[in-house]
């Protein structure tokens, strides 16, 4: 599948999505959008894919907002559409079931921002910046920040951060909560390989099954508690949780993928 905003790349079973407009910041558009809709879609559902990096290209931005000019003469329709859409796209990369991380290399804002709240795991490099400026366009944030915000650095910090539009480093990110990990930049990308490759390495279904429970957690049709104890018990009639047990009592490392 090619693509005209985003690189994608599938190295030793990691699938890479680069946002590929590094002269313009990696603004989001409408067209980009899709595309990492589509991409991630495709890398959930290749086997041979067992982890997923989302990053921008050059080491300024990972995404420094939507792209205003595409949507500056927008009517409240239209502007309804935008938001609709860009959620189904932030949607499909949480509820992806296999891991996602964000390598946050430079300004995350707006949608920039919106997008690495989506992915499951966050690690920045010393130069990222984020941020919820949309009240500065007379706007708000639009494709999910003012929910994912509040779960990750709770509902105070979060007014605060939407309602001054103030940026925040990477430190002030990590003590918040935002950020997982911070590292070098010429180490960002080998940092997320390895933590996805330590993921790898774990039950595929236990990782799976435990990021749908965590999903139904924020989501007001299902009961995380019921979601929990059904998939714990489907556990038991399954190969890997025979090859997982057996590993333990037999003190070797469990193979999940034969």
């Amino acid at each position: 599948m090619s693509f005209q905003y985003i690189r994608t790349e599938l190295v030793e079973n990691l699938f890479t999505i680069t946002i590929n407009r590094e002269d313009k910041m990696n603004a989001l558009n409408a067209t980009l959008l899709q595309e990492i809709k589509q991409a991630v879609n495709q890398a959930e559902k290749d086997a041979e894919v067992y982890g997923i990096i989302i990053t921008g290209s050059g080491s300024k931005a990972f995404a420094a907002g939507a792209d205003i000019a595409e949507f500056k003469d927008f009517n409240t329709v239209e502007g309804q559409k935008l938001s609709s859409d860009g959620h189904e796209v932030m949607n499909t990369v949480e509820r992806c079931l296999k891991p996602v991380v964000a390598a946050v290399n430079g300004f995350a804002l707006g949608g920039g921002c919106e997008l690495a709240m989506a992915c499951h795991i966050r690690i920045a490099s010393p130069n990222a910046k984020f941020g919820q400026p949309e009240v500065n366009l007379g706007l708000i944030p639009g494709y999910g920040g003012t929910q994912r915000l509040i779960q990750l650095v709770g509902k105070g910090k979060a007014i605060e951060l939407l309602t001054t539009a103030d940026m925040i480093n990477a430190d002030e990110a990590h003590r918040l909560g935002l950020v997982n990990h911070i590292v070098d930049q010429e180490k960002l990308m080998e940092t997320c390989r390895a933590m996805l490759n330590k993921i790898a390495g774990k039950s595929p279904q236990g990782i799976s099954k435990t990021l749908e429970c965590i999903q139904a957690f924020y989501d007001d049709t299902k009961n995380g508690m019921d979601t929990e104890i059904g998939f714990f018990g489907s556990c038991f009639g399954t190969s890997e949780f025979k090859e997982g047990t057996s590993a333990f009592l037999e003190k070797r490392k469990a193979n999940y993928r034969n």
